[in-house]
């Protein structure tokens, strides 16, 4: 288990900030991530990754367009109980917008046109973890309204796994403390 003299510090009250770029590389599928920090625990991400869509209409699973504005909630907990939070490894709540294309999608049951698109709008809930060596995973749960372009519209949860490895560098493992 890591110290807190471990770990990655640089506001003035000790507790760790969000990686500032991060991108991802998926291995399960072709897919790629980009995370900016934006704030202490605020971050945006764009990916390219799989994704299931389940609503009242049906499911469809293939590659979407994801985009999130995250908020991770136990950041600095983790650092306290000196839990790794490289490779922003905690928690978030995310308003998120996930975007399916029928030419993408390796599988779905959806009555509607050919070249369909489906749109979600919804609430996430996400758990991101990182490691030393840059190996990531990130699983998402949320619900919220489906808009169907060529399909029929409606409401239900979605679903998104990704397990890849962190390209871009990672923070410094050393205290950095500004008194």
């Amino acid at each position: 288990m890591p110290t807190k003299a471990q770990q990655f510090v640089e506001s003035w009250d000790g507790a760790p900030n969000l990686e500032r770029h991060q991108l991802t590389l998926n291995f399960i599928s072709p897919g790629i991530r980009y995370e900016l920090g934006l704030f202490k625990n605020v971050s945006v991400s764009t990916s390219f990754t799989p994704g299931l869509a389940s609503y009242e209409e049906g499911y469809s699973f293939g590659i979407a367009w994801h985009t999130r504005v995250r908020y991770y909630h136990n950041f600095k907990t983790r650092y306290d109980y000196s839990k790794k939070v490289v490779g922003n490894s905690a928690n978030y709540i995310a308003p998120a917008r996930t975007v399916f294309w029928e030419p993408l999608q390796f599988n779905n049951n959806l009555d509607g046109d050919k070249g369909f698109s489906l749109a979600f709008y919804g609430l996430m809930y996400g758990i991101q973890r990182s490691n030393d060596k840059g190996f990531n995973s990130n699983i998402e749960l949320g619900i919220g309204y489906y808009d169907g372009i060529g399909v029929a519209s409606g409401y239900g949860p979605l679903i998104n796994f990704t397990f890849g490895w962190v390209a871009t560098n990672r923070k410094s493992k050393k205290v950095i403390k500004v008194n």
